[in-house]
């Protein structure tokens, strides 16, 4: 993607043109068949996605509403794919997933891509209430950003449905409660022993000392948005039924979740890959991976997350993270991959493109949640897609940035 050279973040400056030339000069690109947009990282944030879809070209209002929207002679066209991390941080995460799903009845053809946060929020949940010590974390993991999302479902589904008010086992109830959601002081004596295969011993402290702090963390946000314990676990409970079991109103959305897509020479995915997917990738290819993302994610999220496929929507490419090698690189390109298009690592003034690893990247959070542009002190709403054309050109859209960014393997 180029960009004028004054007034720059060197921070966040895309690579060298001369560098990506030759990067691309003697492969063989193919471009995506039909018409691409890609938006990610929108945590829970309807105003932002619907901004970003306006700059896509996708859709055209027809009124406030959030139903009120059509999809344009382009969009119906187009595929969407959204890269993952729709829960957390925003205002509404059940608004957001609402507009998604009248985008796919409106005809969108629409791929949903898997990231660390909604995993890891489908993970907290498959497993809370669970004492193997393997697992007596993952709900407390999810962190304070989840609680905002169980309050939503308490007000949405439970509030006003269940009596309210102390009963006389109240205190011995709230005990028991918290005994079963949150780790016990056993547990970090345990964890330790029982988890040395699945986390680096490098992370095992720092995860420790996590743990404690989002305990903490977690109670307090939880008396913030004005849920008491009791609440929460009616929350997850309803969670369960309107995510996880079959005919649930939002069953949907982890249904119909892939990890990867392929299109062209382009690898689509939340956060990276790692030597042991790009194997699976050149022997195997995309389906395979999607394959066994899906068995695992309904027997095994556990070993989903912290394996080789976890990495795929975790990577920022740490020394506490999968390698991704010259060997990783040689086998992407073998299968004729050769960008990947991603978030998860949230960055300013627009999408930007770098090569790492010996591999060209799009990165595409361009902090587009309100939560997060507070956070960075970035002004006004946010938005922002890539359009992947069917020429060939990469156009990045922000409303951080006042040109639109643009790659073309051609030059």
């Amino acid at each position: 993607m180029r960009q004028p050279e004054d007034g720059q973040n060197r921070a966040q400056d895309d690579a060298a043109a001369s560098t990506v030339q030759q990067y691309i000069a003697a492969k063989d690109w193919v471009s995506c068949d039909q018409l691409i947009y890609f938006f990610c990282d929108i945590h829970a944030d309807t105003d932002a996605f619907f901004l970003s879809l306006l700059a896509s070209g996708g859709i055209h209002k027809t009124g406030d509403g959030d139903n009120e929207f059509e999809l344009t002679s382009e969009g119906q066209c187009a595929r969407f794919i959204i890269g993952g991390d729709c829960f957390d941080k925003g205002p509404a995460t059940l608004r957001l997933l609402n507009v998604i799903r009248q985008l796919i009845d409106k005809g969108a053809d629409l791929i949903l891509l898997a990231g660390n946060h909604d995993i890891r929020t489908y993970l907290g949940i498959y497993y809370a209430e669970s004492k193997d010590p393997l697992f007596d974390h993952l709900f407390v993991r999810m962190g304070k950003k989840t609680v905002p999302f169980l309050a939503e479902i308490y007000r949405g589904f439970i509030e006003g449905q269940i009596a309210e008010g102390a009963t006389p086992d109240a205190v011995a109830t709230e005990a028991r409660i918290y005994a079963c959601l949150f780790p016990s002081e056993s547990w970090y004596d345990n964890f330790p022993t029982v988890a040395n295969s699945w986390i680096r011993p490098s992370r095992l402290a720092k995860e420790l000392s996590r743990i404690r702090e989002k305990t903490d963390d977690f109670k307090v946000q939880m008396a913030a948005v004005g849920l008491d314990i009791h609440k929460v676990q009616a929350a997850l409970v309803k969670f369960r039924g309107l995510f996880v079991e079959p005919g649930g109103e939002f069953s949907w959305f982890f249904e119909r979740m892939q990890i990867a897509h392929r299109e062209g020479s382009y690898l689509f995915v939340h956060a990276g890959v790692d030597d042991t997917v790009a194997k699976t990738l050149s022997e195997h290819g995309v389906e395979h991976l999607n394959q066994a993302f899906r068995a695992l994610l309904k027997t095994d999220p556990f070993a989903l997350y912290h394996g080789a496929l976890g990495n795929v929507f975790r990577t920022k490419y740490r020394t506490i993270d999968f390698d991704f090698s010259d060997e990783g690189v040689d086998d992407l390109h073998r299968a004729g991959i050769y960008a990947i298009v991603h978030g998860h690592k949230n960055i300013l003034q627009g999408q930007r493109m770098v090569i790492r690893k010996g591999m060209l990247n799009f990165e595409c959070d361009a902090s587009v949640d309100c939560h997060t542009r507070a956070k960075e002190g970035l002004v006004g709403p946010g938005g922002a897609v890539v359009k992947f054309c069917r020429n060939g050109t990469v156009q990045g859209i922000s409303t951080d940035y006042p040109f639109i960014k643009q790659f073309s393997p051609d030059g």
